[in-house]
């Protein structure tokens, strides 16, 4: 190539500060590209997690089902998150992620296609949420034979489509769609910026192609395109061979092994609760879905970013070794897995419900919350005992429907509707009163609502407790393996804690959850469906125990970690200077091989491991 080519002289009297900020330019436009892209990835799973709960409703199924459905979520990193982490550096990068943000859009516009296919939700058999949509539907009275003309409401309002249930009903199902529908774009817009990109950001696109074009003789680009189709073709067999012993070198590494258990253990604890911390809040603290989801979204995305900054902030300043990242990570982790403890004593008592947790007459405590038997107050009723129609009598007290709390009349205009003539409200002690009861569970007691505020402020220093032990986490993902492995450590990590716990998880958490149900629902084939009823208390415990259960073996396996660390660092300078280069006062800072012998990154690759 001539030197003295007016182009070549043109670069090279160009100033560095321009050719670099350039290249700064580049960087900063792929960083806030990829910054849309988590945001947008980020609001897909919240939508998800959110969403779990008017899932079950709108479809009729149990949490262990919402659970696999949730799980399903991550069943698409199985296919290809080892291997673009090892391949993606050979590829265009870029681009790739730009074709995964819209294979993730296009997913979350998927699920949101059922609503559009399936007919309009009816909450109760003959009630329609559409207004439009007239309704047959008459809410069931105790119909005794001397007062058959009783069983219907008025003539005037059979054929109302009005919603007659509120938002912190147990059957309400809000536009669960539109989330998902607003996620996918989202993602897909996030996009648009990786296909201008190139593939590296160290030499901008133009320059390359100019130099490649302009500057090489034909013949020079002819061989060195033949050149890189041999060199393909020989290298697809090594890469794979190479990709089998890199997975093979990180798996033989005991402090990667260890930290990836301890890891498993603890994120599946995490998706565990954030699945169903929604369902949670609404059945422990009588909070509706939207009143969740503003508080959840209020609390979870300050102290996260908060506790990211905070937690790399600490290592920057205070230069941590690597023993003192596995520290820093362990104390967060303590701090965070003690204060959850405390979420025990908010637990709220189960809302007496008579037919469940009382006898029908509201007088006595059942054993047990199957086959209540009927009482004398709507024996004679004929009522449906399958039913969930819940009303709130005077005395506290919540019904399964109007029949079963013996009730005989409605009003035809009040909002929300009240029910007269309860015989099985029982307020005899109570002067100027009618046994009379609302349409609507009973709300819960004062002391609970207290409870829910202090549950967010213990919420809030939970979520930052565990964020700032979540960066120098990812830290010792790669820190403990060969320095050319870190890609695929990160990957296999990410795939294993996705795999075995983003999609396990939800499931046997859903499971669990289940079993604490005090009334399902049935379906339109008479089977089980979606609860209705939770005991509160036992969905506490099972909820809670569950996750403090995964997180203290997580605890217990980074005690160990740390006595690893700690026997192979011992005496070993592993600091960080000012400019964030690390120190190299010994050849400790390179990995172990599986010798138990340091290697350095830039040796020859024949003897790598």
């Amino acid at each position: 190539m001539d030197q003295n080519h007016p182009l070549n002289a043109a670069t090279e009297e160009q100033p560095a500060s321009k050719r670099k900020a350039r290249c700064c330019d580049g960087f900063k436009v792929f960083f806030m590209a990829l910054s849309f892209s988590f945001v947008a990835k980020a609001l897909g799973g919240i939508i998800m997690k959110s969403s779990i709960t008017q899932i079950e409703r709108r479809f009729d199924i149990p949490s262990s089902v919402a659970g696999l459905i949730d799980g399903s979520f991550e069943i698409g990193n199985l296919l290809v998150i080892v291997f673009v982490s090892y391949f993606g550096s050979k590829l265009h990068r870029p681009r790739l992620i730009g074709i995964g943000c819209i294979i993730m859009g296009t997913g979350s516009i998927l699920t949101a296609l059922p609503h559009f296919f399936m007919g309009h939700y009816r909450y109760s058999e003959g009630h329609n949420v559409n207004p439009s949509v007239n309704s047959t539907s008459s809410f069931s009275f105790c119909s005794m034979s001397q007062n058959l003309s009783l069983i219907r409401t008025p003539p005037e309002i059979v054929g109302d489509g009005s919603i007659h249930i509120t938002p912190k009903d147990s059957r309400w199902v809000g536009a669960w769609w539109l989330g998902f529908l607003m996620a996918g774009l989202f993602s897909i817009m996030s996009s648009v910026p990786f296909f201008f990109l190139p593939q590296s950001l160290n030499t901008p696109q133009k320059e390359r192609k100019v130099s490649i074009s302009s500057h090489a003789p034909q013949t020079n680009k002819e061989f060195k395109l033949k050149s890189k189709v041999v060199n393909y073709e020989q290298n697809v067999t090594g890469n794979v061979t190479g990709f089998i012993q890199s997975l093979k070198s990180i798996l033989t590494t005991p402090l990667y092994v260890i930290f990836l258990a301890l890891s498993l253990l603890n994120f599946s604890g995490f998706v565990g609760s954030i699945t169903y911390i929604f369902k949670y809040i609404e059945q422990q603290f009588g909070q509706s879905i939207a009143e969740t989801n503003f508080w959840i979204g209020l609390i979870t995305m300050p102290t996260l970013s908060g506790g990211f900054l905070i937690g790399g902030y600490i290592i920057k300043k205070f230069r941590l070794s690597l023993v003192g990242i596995a520290k820093l990570c362990f104390a967060a982790f303590v701090v965070a897995f003690v204060l959850q403890l405390f979420n025990f004593l908010l637990l709220c008592e189960t809302k007496p419900v008579a037919g469940l947790s009382l006898t029908y007459d509201g007088k006595k405590t059942v054993p047990t919350h199957e086959n209540v038997p009927l009482s004398y107050c709507n024996s004679d009723c004929d009522c449906d005992e399958s039913q969930w129609e819940p009303v709130c009598g005077e005395n506290g007290i919540t019904y399964l429907s109007p029949c079963l709390a013996g009730c005989k009349l409605a009003s035809t205009i009040k909002k929300p509707k009240v029910f007269y003539n309860c015989s099985c409200v029982d307020i005899t002690a109570f002067q100027n009163r009618t046994n009379s009861a609302r349409l609507g569970e009973c709300p819960r007691i004062d002391r609970c609502k207290r409870n829910f505020y202090i549950y967010i402020a213990l919420q809030v220093t939970v979520s930052l407790a565990t964020a700032m032990g979540s960066t120098p986490g990812m830290m010792l993902v790669f820190k403990n393996v060969q320095p050319e492995l870190k890609s695929l450590a990160v990957g296999f990590h990410s795939l294993t804690i996705r795999s075995l716990g983003g999609i396990l998880a939800p499931i046997y958490f859903g499971a669990l959850i289940d079993r604490t149900c005090l009334k399902w629902s049935i379906n339109k084939c008479g089977k089980r469906g979606t609860c209705r009823l939770y005991n509160s208390k036992l969905y506490g415990y099972t909820y809670f125990g569950m996750t403090l259960s995964l997180k203290g073996v997580s605890l217990i396996l980074f005690i160990v970690f740390l006595y690893a660390m700690k026997k192979k660092y011992q005496g070993k300078d592993t600091k960080t200077s000012e400019n964030g280069r690390k120190v190299v006062n010994e050849a400790n800072l390179e990995p172990l091989n599986n010798n138990g012998h340091f290697v350095s990154s830039t040796a020859d690759d024949e003897t790598r491991v």
